[in-house]
């Protein structure tokens, strides 16, 4: 939906830019005060695209031509064609055009888009008078600066002016820019993919260079926003516009000077080249450079000669594409005097080394050209298609233009997508989804700026087997995957030119050795430290982890004290420790003990000890017993937040569970024989559910404990090292004193109460002794766990889960050893008194039976 929100508004504000450009050339009688002498190609047609391209340097006449600039501007050419002889895009209108060079000069420029906005003729009262029309969008300018200066002019007309190549963030601005779109993206997300593959790397001290335009410097100063979240830069410059060479070599020796390894560069080709040829002059090596889209993909910076300084650069690059047919098309190109196209003849006379005879001076002696010189022997940027960047972003600005005439074009009276379904008008213009597919299947949209969707290409430099350079794509960074996927490298296929051929290390001082801490230097960025040693009884850096344990913690600007984790000893797992082991094996045999004698009890579950004893409620405490040991294990190990949480629920719960079912126990021998007295029948209303029921009231009120404590304020690892000054203890802080003491506080009420009820119990018949075990068992528990407070209390450090374990096994086994022992020895040494005839037995399991 957000989508097509963006592309919504990105052709709203292009046909609304189209209308009213259309309603100024035809309601205003302009005169012209004067011409401007410029290169270009030129097409009439129905509707008219300007066009505007760095093809040559320095000049107007050109002393360079780059072949694959002019590769660019054919391209616009061949969009053009294609969308003509398409029947489905604008049918029954023809494409024009007119396109300038602009020579990589901001005065040619604003030449050239006054010119587009103008026309070249002298009167002009509607489109169709003599002469070229004037343009309705403008293709272009691919410079930051340029489209800036540009656009301020002809978005009073409201031209809609997209650039394929001008990447400044400050162009995203629609309140100054509302006429502007581009099929890159902004500079905005090229320098976060610039910091991630920073950051990829542990780089975190690094030099910054920019071209003096606002595309270099809008960019260095986002980039200092960027690279200030996990590291520092080690200097800043800037690239002269004009070639001051002292200018250059202060440059060079700043990097010359500075320990950062990695250099960023923003800055367009022709103004890095400069400094990269006094790079290559002076050896500047052992540098890992990271280039904006402006340079990465230059063929003529990326060459056998500067591959020594330069190889193994990193660069950021917009996506490539595949254009059909384009390449055909570029070798059908063909020199034509009389056709107003005079770049094309530049190009032929740079292609062939020759001069048509009308450009020949008395001045040189040149080779005249024939033109008929044969195009298809050649190899050059120009007719190489299988890098296309630049000249794809043409290719779809040409096509976006196209697709918002279409719609313009196509729009039926009463079908319209505007209100009341009528189409567009002079005075009310609604904006409109464009979305469209280029022939090679990729999807074009737009965000609210009129902006590219953010997807990179990532470049190295490397020498292929002819000993050449390639500019080789490693990688992808794509805005829309999400946080912490935009990034996708393929380490194994990258280059880094250094001896070790590994990533270099760009820090401005190395992380602190053990036994050392960082004090930052006066005056300089965080990045840059000292290590001193650390006071007695401190240390850092990360040593070693002993699970169980000792951890020396790594601090960032300190020292911190020696840390031992949760328990006690030097073992790598905690089962592998002497006291861990002693402990574990305790808590298991305990358990496996509870388990052994749960088996014996319902394997003679129809004996008369057995049933004399509850038989039901004896297997759920036997079970809860099981759980009280196994929940000591809880305890070993290194305190998480799942644990420190687990360790007391499951402890409170299973300890609850094991004491309701003893008390209800105690509850039933008391009823059991009271109901043995003339007129008693207390015993219909404790029943089996009715015991069932308490014992799981009695849970439930504990549950009901634990989950209040967790929500409010549940235990945490916590580090403590009030007790050593040389040790940390990691421990889990129980977080609510309140919690922990209404959870101990109600374990402890109920064993009281079954303690008193047991007491009081003590001189039933001799001839059943359960009231006088149960005794017993809470005596134990009681002495144990009242124990435990002091116990709890003043053992510091480390030994502190030892105490609790401890006092957690004790109860457990005070318990199973003082109720069931006693009738294991019935059960399996002296199985002739295990019947119903004694009289030991007869009596309880009599009543017993009418309860069940």
């Amino acid at each position: 939906m957000g989508s097509k929100m963006n592309c919504i508004l990105f052709m709203s504000e292009v046909f609304l830019c189209l209308i009213i450009s259309i309603m100024a050339n035809m309601d205003h009688k302009c005169k012209l005060w004067d011409t401007f002498d410029l290169n270009g190609m030129y097409k009439k047609g129905h509707i008219m695209l300007g066009g505007l391209f760095e093809i040559s340097f320095k000049t107007i006449i050109p002393e360079f031509l780059d072949f694959s600039v002019f590769q660019s501007a054919q391209t616009m050419v061949f969009a053009i064609e294609e969308i003509n002889k398409d029947q489905t895009l604008l049918p029954n209108v023809t494409l024009g055009y007119r396109i300038f060079d602009n020579c990589v000069r901001l005065p040619v420029a604003l030449r050239a888009a006054v010119t587009l906005v103008g026309g070249l003729d002298e009167v002009s009262t509607e489109i169709n008078c003599n002469g070229a029309p004037p343009v309705l969008a403008i293709v272009g300018d691919p410079g930051s600066t340029h489209s800036i200066a540009l656009s301020r002019i002809v978005g009073l007309f409201r031209m809609p002016m997209v650039s394929y190549y001008a990447t400044c963030a400050c162009l995203s601005n629609k309140q100054e820019y509302p006429s502007f779109f581009r099929t890159i993206p902004s500079d905005t997300f090229q320098v976060k993919a610039m910091a991630q593959i920073i950051k990829y790397f542990n780089w975190s001290w690094v030099g910054i260079i920019g071209s003096d335009d606002d595309y270099g410097q809008y960019a260095v100063r986002t980039f200092y926003e960027e690279i200030a979240k996990f590291g520092c830069i080690s200097f800043s410059e800037t690239i002269p516009k004009v070639n001051e060479i002292s200018k250059v070599q202060h440059i060079i020796n700043t990097i010359k000077q500075s320990t950062a390894k990695v250099i960023i560069i923003f800055s367009p080709e022709m103004d890095v080249n400069v400094l990269v040829r006094e790079a290559v002059r002076q050896n500047i090596t052992g540098r890992q450079w990271i280039a904006s889209e402006g340079w990465s993909t230059s063929t003529v910076l990326a060459s056998k000669e500067n591959f020594r300084s330069f190889g193994g650069t990193i660069g950021i690059a917009i996506r490539r594409g595949n254009i059909p047919g384009l390449k055909e098309f570029l070798l059908q190109v063909h020199p034509d005097i009389n056709s107003g196209k005079n770049v094309i003849q530049q190009f032929w006379e740079k292609m062939f080394e020759c001069r048509f005879s009308e450009n020949i001076t008395n001045s040189f002696s040149w080779k005249e050209c024939t033109g008929e010189e044969n195009i298809n022997n050649t190899q050059s940027a120009y007719s190489d298609v299988s890098d296309l960047r630049a000249s794809y972003n043409v290719y779809k600005a040409v096509y976006a233009i196209a697709h918002a005439l279409h719609n313009l074009n196509s729009c039926e009276k009463g079908n319209g997508p505007f209100e009341n379904n009528s189409c567009a008008d002079i005075v009310h213009v609604q904006p409109w989804q464009v979305n469209f597919s280029t022939h090679s299947g990729e999807r074009v949209a737009f965000d609210e700026n009129g902006d590219a969707l953010a997807t990179y290409d990532i470049v190295n430099w490397q020498l292929n087997s002819d000993g050449n350079t390639e500019i080789k794509t490693i990688g992808v960074f794509d805005k829309a995957s999400g946080s912490g996927k935009e990034l996708f490298l393929k380490e194994n296929e990258m280059f880094w030119n250094f001896a070790s051929g590994k990533p270099p290390q760009s820090v401005c001082s190395k992380s602190c050795l053990p036994g050392t801490r960082k004090a930052t230097r006066k005056g300089e960025p965080v990045c840059c430290f000292d290590c001193i040693p650390c006071a007695e009884g401190e240390i850092s850096g990360q040593t070693g982890i002993f699970f169980f344990f000792v951890l020396k913690i790594f601090t960032t600007w300190g020292c911190l004290e020696m840390n031992w984790l949760a328990l006690l000893l030097r073992s790598k797992k905690p089962w592998l420790d002497a006291l861990g082991i002693a402990l574990t094996a305790v808590s298991l045999s305990g358990a496996a003990l509870s388990l052994a004698v749960l088996s014996v009890f319902i394997y003679y579950r129809e004996t008369p000890v057995v049933k004399a004893n509850n038989s039901e409620l004896s297997f759920l405490l036997l079970i809860s017993l099981i759980l009280c040991f196994l929940c000591s294990l809880c305890f070993i190990g290194k305190p998480t937040y799942l644990t420190c949480i687990l360790r007391h629920v499951v402890f409170g719960i299973s300890f609850v569970l094991c004491i309701s079912c003893i008390l209800v126990k105690t509850i039933v021998v008391i009823m059991a024989f009271k109901a043995t007295l003339p007129g008693k029948n207390i015993m219909k209303w404790f029943r089996s559910l009715q015991q069932r029921g308490t014992v799981f009231l009695f849970t439930l009120i504990q549950a009901l404990i634990c989950i209040i404590w967790v929500v409010i304020s549940p235990p945490a690892p916590s580090r403590n090292s009030k007790y050593q000054n040389s040790k940390i203890i990691l421990e889990c802080d129980i977080g609510s004193i309140t919690g922990f003491s209404c959870l101990m506080g109600y374990i402890g009420f109920l064993a009281s109460v079954c303690f008193v009820l047991a007491f009081l119990a003590r001189k039933l018949p001799d001839n059943f002794n359960e009231a006088k075990f149960i005794t017993f068992s809470m005596i134990i528990f009681c002495t144990v766990w009242l124990t435990f407070i002091p116990a709890y209390i003043s053992t510091p450090g480390k030994y502190t889960v030892a105490v609790e374990i401890f006092t957690i096994l004790a109860s457990s086994f005070g318990i199973i050893t003082t109720i069931f022992f006693p009738k294991c020895y019935i059960i399996l040494i002296r199985p002739e008194t295990n019947t119903k005839n004694n009289t030991n037995w007869s009596e309880l399991d009599t009543q017993l039976e009418h309860i069940n």
